[in-house]
């Protein structure tokens, strides 16, 4: 069992090291990038990537506290399904009724890859190779996506 100051700097160990693997790599516009907390350019739309000891997921989290903004967001986002998965390579699971930790109502789409655990120096370059393609290819995805939603802004 690890203690709260070991989990913190675990994670702030792998967040790091991650962010640090990512610096070099531009974006699909050729812009540097901060692919840890990466800026959709709209409110309440987020690209998520979370791990711990369990699991490691990444997701398109939609987070408007209005349930109907919120659902139009995600129909846009089911127009754009094809080309998601395309994009990506695989499927994703989408969630249109989610609840966070904090029990905030969102919705979700992602894909998780477990077991994996983040506590685990071992397990660092798992995680790296799960993470590193699909938030690259949710930038390819935004790249082309991005403009669907400005009439939402």
């Amino acid at each position: 069992m690890y203690s709260k100051a070991e989990v913190t700097q675990l994670r702030q160990a792998f967040w790091t090291a991650f962010g640090q693997y990512m610096a070099p790599v531009p974006s699909a516009e050729g812009d540097t990038t901060n692919w840890i907390n990466y800026k959709t350019g709209l409110k309440n739309v987020y690209f998520r990537m979370q791990a711990d000891k369990a699991r490691a997921s990444i997701a398109i989290e939609l987070t408007h506290s209005d349930a109907g903004i919120r659902e139009l967001f995600w129909e846009q986002f089911l127009e754009l399904k094809t080309l998601l998965h395309e994009t990506l390579g695989q499927e994703w699971t989408w969630d249109a009724d989610a609840t966070d930790s904090n029990g905030e109502r969102l919705s979700r789409i992602y894909t998780e890859l477990a077991p994996v655990n983040l506590f685990s120096r071992d397990d660092w370059p798992q995680l790296i190779s799960f993470f590193k393609p699909r938030i690259m290819a949710l930038d390819a995805f935004w790249a082309d996506a991005q403009w669907s939603f400005e009439a939402l802004k």
